[in-house]
């Protein structure tokens, strides 16, 4: 239980444009646990938050209430059924976790969006995930086949499909349950013509509580019906899930067009050759990739073009994935407007091209040279064959207002994500704005789509869904959560009784943070603000990652918020804002946060927002040290070069001192070392003077070069640099 300033600086916000600070943390170690926590808020009257990997871009992850934090120990695979193609999993589960061991069995689970690697199944359920492969397997309410809920009153219970003859016997039962659905039945009943009548029929309808999951036709499925409600109606416990074949072999074609709509034109005849995933995006992305120096190899594998679309086709064996896209080619090659056209059957060839697509979130936020840009209007959806003329109107949406975005998304279900540049900061531009809301609302409806394809409405849409759905079943939605939330203190203020889309904001007219004196001069796109420099962290989370790349070797020892890129740029913001944190450069939750970050530019080198938290941090120890002792370990290792050219003029003494028992003891107690590590020995030659007193032969008149031997390789690891020394002399060079 954590309600430090600290701990609820850190959960204040999400992927969102929004802010609200909760009343505490939670992290639950087991189910009961949060059973315990619910009933305690319920005495307290407090309302309640479950939160997945807080990725969420509607703002349903941040809330005045306490926050449940599932994912440090609720993310166990509870069994998997390979034989029923069945899998139990609790709601802090990482999505890989279960694909990775789905795959073993040739198995998978089909919703995938772009954060696989770290998002988790409570959140995708609360937001009815999609994915790249959602064409393949369709939505995660497609894929959930029972949920164990907790209401906010205390009651457990298991929910899934319910015959007719079921769901009578559970009514006659009474109790709460009963009670939960006998209203449940009723609701159904006295709005089902309208429920067929007013929901968009269309691949990506996400928007709205799930009420055609109840009608008579769909199996009165209440475990569905909940997905997608953002924990604004019960807490997931446990969740029973589908799998689903995963094609053995898979072969990407991309196809160049002249531009996205053009592309988004052509989408109903890829279809028709049955693609397991199939995206688009445009040219905007494209150049805020170069702009970026983001993966710029992997751009200049694409085809000529001005719009493009990714087109994977799965097999049992390489022959029938390669035939499925021979005939692809084929039947394209024949028309007169044929796209430009490349095809990647190596798997780690066509995963290079698929990270274009997959960083478009980070890849189109803080472009050099460009305004800032924000979520808002980044998931609509319609039916895929009106793709390309809702694009058109889109664009021309977004000249009118003077935005700029880029259009990319789930082109094979008619789903479109783009961030603008809108203006969060000045009253002029939080009304302009809050009118393009409306305008961009009127256009996806008169085109019969909906406001969200796949993050959900939480605050972004929510108070825009009168306009999609119609008061009476926006009084549906008011009684379904009403059902299983009387008194309201689920994830209040989402979906129903929503807040205003310009309330809470992160930024808003209040946004002035201080203009503090830096050591860093904060260049190019940074303006020389640390501000803004904090401001860099988008929320997606790639930090939170556990497998590939570097970044974030503490968030992976600790699974702690606080001890990823995200959670430590998160709480610099926040000490800039001044509440909850007020102590500036002083501040010990920011100290304490910044403590485990290694330095090691794992998130300069990966973050696709390049937040450099090893800058970040050594600005805040100048200025929280300032006319401070440091601790020992500091003076030990931050002046390691001046102890270790000591120690090299009598290496095997000072090695007595640091590598014989007891006297190592006492040698890491003054150093401040932890008693576990053992402290390295110094060689008995640096590097250097290796270099200087070598035997070379004959000069070797090739390209100079310098080879820079840093401190540890000088005085710790001199075969390190000697080995590099002569591999690049048998090169040929000068060194």
């Amino acid at each position: 239980m954590r309600f430090d300033a600290g701990s609820r600086a850190l959960y204040a916000t999400d992927a969102s444009n929004y802010r609200q600070v909760p009343i505490g943390v939670v992290v639950p170690r087991t189910i009961e646990d949060v059973v315990e926590t619910v009933a305690v808020c319920r005495r307290r009257g407090a309302p309640v938050l479950a939160r997945g990997g807080g990725t969420s871009l509607a703002g349903q992850c941040c809330n005045v209430a306490v926050v449940m934090d599932f994912t440090k120990h609720l993310r166990r695979i509870v069994e998997l059924d390979a034989a029923a193609r069945r899998a139990r999993v609790e709601p802090g589960l990482v999505l890989d976790d279960l694909r990775d061991a789905a795959e073993k069995h040739g198995l998978t689970f089909g919703p995938d969006p772009a954060t696989h690697n770290h998002c988790t199944f409570g959140g995708m359920i609360g937001n009815n995930s999609c994915g790249v492969h959602s064409v393949m397997a369709g939505k995660t309410d497609d894929n959930v086949e029972e949920l164990e809920v907790l209401t906010y009153d205390g009651l457990r219970l298991r929910v899934g499909a319910t015959s007719e003859e079921e769901l009578q016997r559970i009514a006659r039962a009474g109790g709460r349950r009963g009670e939960i659905y006998r209203r449940l039945r009723d609701l159904r009943d006295r709005y089902a013509p309208l429920i067929r009548a007013r929901f968009p029929d269309i691949p990506r309808r996400v928007s709205g509580y799930n009420l055609p999951w109840l009608l008579l036709e769909n199996g009165f499925h209440v475990a569905r019906a909940l997905v997608g409600s953002e924990g604004t109606c019960v807490t997931i416990l446990e969740a029973t899930v589908r799998l689903v074949p995963s094609p053995r072999h898979r072969v990407l074609v991309v196809l160049g067009y002249p531009d996205a709509y053009e592309a988004a034109d052509h989408v109903p005849e890829i279809l028709e050759h049955g693609p397991i995933g199939l995206e688009g995006i445009d040219d905007v992305l494209v150049e805020d990739m170069k702009k970026k120096d983001l993966h710029p190899q992997n751009v200049k594998l694409l085809p000529d073009g001005g719009g493009w679309l990714l087109i994977e086709l799965g097999g049992e064996t390489p022959a029938e994935a390669g035939e499925r896209a021979r005939r692809l080619l084929e039947a394209l090659r024949g028309k007169p407007d044929a796209p430009s056209m490349k095809v990647f059957d190596d798997p780690k060839e066509a995963k290079t091209v698929w990270t274009v697509r997959e960083s478009g979130l980070g890849a189109t936020a803080r472009v050099p040279g460009e305004p800032d840009t924000w979520e808002g209007w980044e998931d609509s959806a319609v039916a895929p064959e009106k793709l390309g003329g809702y694009l058109r109107e889109l664009r021309s949406l977004h000249r009118k207002f003077g935005y700029r975005g880029s259009l990319y998304g789930h082109f094979g279900q008619g789903c479109v994500h783009t961030r603008n540049d809108f203006d969060l900061v000045t009253a002029e531009g939080i009304a302009k704005f809050r009118a393009f809301l409306d305008e961009a609302a009127d256009l996806v409806l008169r085109f019969g789509g909906s406001l969200s394809g796949e993050h959900g409405d939480g605050q972004s849409r929510a108070e825009l869904l009168p306009k999609m759905f119609g008061d009476e079943l926006m009084g549906a939605f008011h009684e379904f959560k009403a059902i299983w939330d009387p008194e309201g203190r689920m994830n209040p203020g989402k979906v129903v009784d929503a807040y205003s889309p310009v309330e809470n904001l992160r930024l808003g007219t209040s946004y002035h943070p201080p203009a503090v004196r830096t050591h860093f001069r904060y260049p190019g796109d940074d303006r020389g603000s640390f501000a803004r420099a904090g401001l860099r962290c988008v929320g997606v989370g790639e930090c939170r990652r556990m497998h590939g790349g570097t970044m974030c070797p503490s968030y992976r020892a600790t699974r702690e918020e606080m001890h990823s890129t995200r959670g430590r740029a998160r709480l610099l913001f926040e000490m800039l804002e001044g509440e909850p944190l007020r102590g500036l450069w002083r501040d010990e939750h920011v100290k304490e946060a910044l403590d485990l970050c290694l330095s090691c530019k794992g998130c300069k080198g990966e973050c696709p927002v390049d937040v450099d938290m090893a800058t970040y941090k050594a600005e805040f120890l100048s200025h929280y040290y300032q006319g401070r002792l440091r601790p020992r370990s500091a003076y030990a290792f931050g002046l390691i070069y001046w102890w270790a050219r000591a120690a090299s003029h009598a290496p095997g003494v000072a090695n007595f001192f640091t590598q014989a028992p007891l006297l190592r003891d006492i040698a890491k107690w003054i150093a401040g070392a932890a008693p576990e590590r053992r402290l390295p020995a110094f060689a008995p030659i640096p590097f250097k003077k290796w270099f200087l007193k070598r035997d070379v032969a004959a000069a070797l008149h090739g390209r100079r070069i310098l080879l820079w031997p840093d401190t540890f390789n000088n005085y710790f690891h001199p075969e390190t640099a000697q080995a590099a020394v002569e591999v690049l002399e048998s090169a040929g060079y000068d060194v």
